[in-house]
């Protein structure tokens, strides 16, 4: 047939026959099929096709007069003129041979699944569409769960329009592409059953930092339209491709969204789908299994790997899937280039960095607001709250737009925003795609700012933190540093960085550094297990505990508490090594005070009130104890966990707070009877040096431990006999005090000459440059700083060992 072709006939060097979409669809089923990746099969029309139409209903005249005279910074006559062209296409007559030709196609096509009224989804796929150096993400329309002839050819009707849709038209004239140089296909495809399952979006790439070791995941129940538009907050999984592509099942986080609506299929042939409210209990679940996270990221490496080999170049992907729900099986229904952050790469290596810090002290920064961050910028501007895009004139240039959701139609009026804020949305939505293209920052997901925030009002975005955005009163001050990877020389002394919150690892670790010298596990315990572990522990038992109904609260969703504790310990911690792999990363298990300890829930029943909790139940001391050693067990399956199930052996374990050899010892011993075995598959135990035990005993406790990390800050007030607490004597506590220099020096030269690593990785190097000369030039192995004291201290350590040589 003349205007149209089949997914199996086409392969993705058709882009100007079938457009990109059209044309990856039919290279995944001729080239991925018998790799395991299932696509559903469809047709497509060609671009003949859609010229024959604009021929046979003379449309090129009436477009070109409508479009010339055309103000694209005027959104109310794109608006207008808009409107006009999409008419013409609604009033126009599809040719005959046209329509005879996709009948014909639709009837192959329902033979092919046996059935006679195949319900298909629709989608429009520009000629232009989906290079590498544009998505075009959102531009036209779709249209699903279309069943019988006639919905067909007026789905393809609407199809045809769609290419000039204001978003498409305003998209076309900022990217310098002809509006008559671009044409459209319609892509007809089988429509995966997934109302009753799940469907959404995965990224070969992350989206925030950059990493093109991530996989990112989006699930959602129902249709993934809900996605797309911003109507939803998913589910959200990372995978670490380097592990994952040996086989380890490395899940390296899971974030549980809200997924308050789900799109269903009505039957209606005037609206096919709908929203309804998603019940409770699914929103509580995840709606994809580690099974089928795994095998969506095995699909998501084969794709990335069969287009990097097309184009002679690494190839992130942007990959939408479905699943079936009467079968269960998981399909692949778009794949596309991902355009943002791929740009910043060059043969999948990032040369530049671009970082924004605020310089406000915390007095100045009073919080509004948080949702998830799009991007890592930092935008300030007065709030534009718009309700409705019949407001979109009165948008000025430089103002925060605020709405409830933008879909891509609301494009025009985000080119001229500092910064964009929405109620709902995840960082796969529409809104978030195209904030990161034009490169503003977006705060998505922060359910309440159309009524929070109010016309006129200053603030400042800053994506800069982490996964969450921030959104502050006022004008603050930022700093922007650009920094040249490529040229910087290597360090003889190994500059490591203290990491705790794993949603900081993937953008701290494109800064230059060995490894992480100090990863806090309890800072995970603290911000995503939240309860006393033996509170876990006893409710595991069956037991009743104090905070019950909260702690059940926190762990609902997983099997049992103790399922919840080591999955949790383990994202976390493996969020952080998978980061920095194959660099090594030295993993502090808990240590906590008891203080800290019994303000978690559940806490109060299980700590004891101590006179002086810094030197009191902490570190080594609880892991051998009746009273915590259950729990520190759950730590160590953990541990386990991500070395040996999911692949990242670069993590290495460092026991805190160890007083004598003997204690020492029985840890050692406990964590040998939990799999965590000195050698096995190269695991190192390293001893915190922080007690002046250490450093008087050092070659007793180096003949038990691999190597000692020094904790300056204890080391300091144990040292000098400070209550680092205590205000009263403050002015005592110097890391800089020649006693606390010798105690250095000492362990430094104890370890060399027991053959046995020795780092530091307490604050004293991160706020004197004095301290990190004195360190080099006693030789010792790793420097573990603040990240914002990296670059800086990098250059004192470079010009130091210059001088030495």
């Amino acid at each position: 047939m003349e205007y149209i072709r089949f997914f199996d006939t086409l392969k993705l060097s058709d882009i100007a026959e079938v457009g990109g979409k059209n044309a990856s669809l039919g290279e995944m089923v001729c080239s991925l099929g018998g790799a395991g990746v299932k696509v559903p099969l469809g047709f497509a029309t060609t671009a003949s096709a859609y010229h024959l139409l604009l021929d046979e209903n003379r449309l090129r005249g009436p477009i070109a007069e409508l479009l010339n005279a055309l103000d694209i910074s005027d959104v109310q006559d794109l608006q207008k003129r808009g409107k006009a062209v999409r008419q013409l296409f609604l009033d126009a007559t599809l040719p005959q041979i046209l329509q005879d030709q996709i009948i014909t196609a639709y009837t192959e096509l329902c033979e092919r699944y046996e059935t006679p009224d195949l319900s298909v989804a629709v989608r429009s796929s520009g000629t232009a569409e989906d290079l590498p150096d544009a998505s075009f993400a959102g531009q036209q329309e779709t249209f699903l769960h279309i069943r019988g002839k006639e919905a067909l050819l007026d789905s393809v009707r609407r199809c045809f329009a769609s290419l000039f849709t204001d978003r498409a038209i305003s998209y076309r004239h900022s990217r310098g592409f002809d509006h008559f140089k671009v044409a459209l296909s319609v892509g007809v495809q089988k429509m995966v059953g997934s109302d009753e399952a799940s469907s959404g979006i995965m990224f070969t790439i992350d989206t925030e930092s950059g990493s093109p070791d991530l996989i990112m995941i989006n699930a959602t129940w129902g249709l993934g339209e809900n996605i797309v538009g911003g109507n939803i907050n998913p589910d959200e999984f990372y995978l670490f491709k380097p592990t994952l592509k040996k086989g380890f099942s490395t899940i390296v986080k899971r974030t549980l969204g809200s997924k308050k609506l789900t799109m269903i299929y009505t039957g209606d042939s005037d609206r096919p789908t709908k929203n309804i409210d998603t019940p409770i209990a699914r929103q509580q679940q995840f709606c994809l299994t580690d099974a089928e996270i795994l095998q969506l990221g095995q699909a998501a490496l084969k794709i990335e790997e069969h287009y990097s080999q097309i184009a002679g170049s690494y190839r992130p992907m942007d990959i939408e899937w479905a699943k079936e729900a009467e079968t269960g099986e998981l399909y692949i229904v778009q794949a596309r280039p991902e355009t943002v952050r791929s740009k910043e790469l060059e043969g999948g290596v990032k040369h530049h960095l671009h970082t924004y810090h605020l310089t406000a002290d915390k007095n100045e920064k009073k919080l509004l607001l948080t949702g998830r961050a799009v991007g890592d910028k930092i935008g300030t501007g007065r709030v534009h709250v718009i309700e409705d895009l019949a407001h979109a004139p009165d948008f000025k240039e430089g103002e925060v737009l605020v709405a409830d959701n933008t879909d891509p139609d609301w494009e025009p009026i985000m080119k001229k925003a500092s910064a964009v804020v929405t109620n709902r949305g995840g960082r796969t939505c529409h809104a978030a795609i195209v904030a990161r293209e034009i490169g503003v920052p977006a705060i998505v997901g922060t359910s309440d700012a159309t009524n929070t925030l109010f016309n006129g009002q200053d603030v400042t975005i800053s994506c800069a933190e982490g996964e969450d955005g921030f959104i502050y009163e006022g004008i603050l001050p930022f700093e922007q540093k650009d920094i040249d990877l490529s040229h910087l020389p290597q360090t003889k002394t190994k500059l490591y960085m203290n990491v705790g919150n794993p949603d900081h690892a993937f953008r701290f670790a494109q800064l230059p550094n060995d490894g992480v010298g100090l990863a806090r596990m309890e800072f995970i315990v603290n911000s995503a297990i939240k309860a006393h572990p033996m509170a876990l522990y006893y409710l595991h038992k069956g037991e009743s505990i104090r905070d019950q109904q909260k702690v059940e609260a926190l762990i609902s969703g997983y099997d049992d508490p103790k399922s919840f504790f080591i999955e949790q310990l383990a994202t976390g911690i493996g969020m952080i090594a998978a980061a920095f792999y194959p660099r090594p990363v030295i993993v502090r298990t808990s240590d906590f005070k008891s203080n800290e300890y019994k303000n978690m829930l559940g806490g109060n029943a299980f700590e004891r009130d101590e006179e002086n909790p810094m030197i009191g139940f902490r570190g080594a001391s609880r892991y051998y104890s009746k009273e915590y050693r259950h729990a520190f067990e759950w730590e160590c399956e953990a541990l386990k966990h991500v070395r040996d199930t999911m692949g990242l052996d670069n993590v290495k374990i460092m026991i805190p707070f160890v007083r004598t050899p003997q204690e020492g010892q029985n840890v050692i011993d406990i964590m040998k009877e939990n799999g965590l075995v000195q050698g096995q598959n190269g695991l190192e135990v390293y001893a915190m040096c922080e007690i002046p035990s250490n450093v008087i005993l050092a070659d007793r406790f180096l003949e038990i431990f691999d190597g000692y990390s020094i904790g300056s800050n204890d080391l300091t007030q144990l040292t000098l006999g400070v209550d680092r607490d205590s205000e009263l004597i403050s002015h005592i506590f110097d890391e800089r005090n020649e006693a606390v220099t010798r105690m250095l020096e000492m362990a430094i030269k104890a370890a060399k000459k027991a053959g046995k690593y020795i780092g530091i990785c307490g604050q004293a190097p991160s706020d004197y440059p004095e301290i990190t000369r004195f360190l080099v030039q006693n030789g010792i192995d790793s420097i573990s700083l603040n990240p914002d004291s990296v670059m800086k201290m990098r250059q004192v350590v470079v010009e130091l060992e210059s001088q030495k040589h």
